[in-house]
């Protein structure tokens, strides 16, 4: 497959895996006290993107060493995107009636996306 055609397939599937980690699979204790940095129930979220991660990138045949390399920067990144929205929104009291939580929420969802697109850049440069 050319890799171009390979690089938006992955992309693809980063962008899939998001949606279901992020919208389907969050539950209320993931969601509850999101405010707290020491928060396990933001580490097993951003473990669910790293297991579905895992197996996007070893569907394509990447390496142990960099899968692992791949997700330990998602799973840092995402913690800290997520725990960031949490504790600016608790701080300033936003709700959804506020203009500034979709701010807030557009910029959680653009740090996340360009996150996999960072991914599949170091991927596709170093990894393949």
């Amino acid at each position: 497959m050319d890799g171009t055609l390979t690089v938006l397939l992955l992309l693809a599937l980063m962008q899939i895996k998001h949606l279901f980690a992020d919208f389907f699979m969050q539950t209320p204790w993931m969601l509850t006290d999101r405010e707290r940095y020491i928060h396990m129930g933001r580490a097993v979220h951003a473990g669910i993107h790293c297991v579905f991660s895992i197996l996007i990138f070893w569907a394509f045949g990447t390496s142990a060493v960099w899968i692992a390399i791949l997700v330990l920067f998602e799973w840092v990144t995402h913690f800290h995107i997520d725990f960031w929205k949490a504790s600016t929104g608790v701080k300033k009291g936003h709700t959804p009636a506020d203009a500034a939580f979709w701010r807030a929420m557009g910029t959680d969802q653009a740090l996340h996306h360009l996150t996999n697109i960072g991914m599949a850049l170091v991927w596709y440069l170093y990894a393949t």
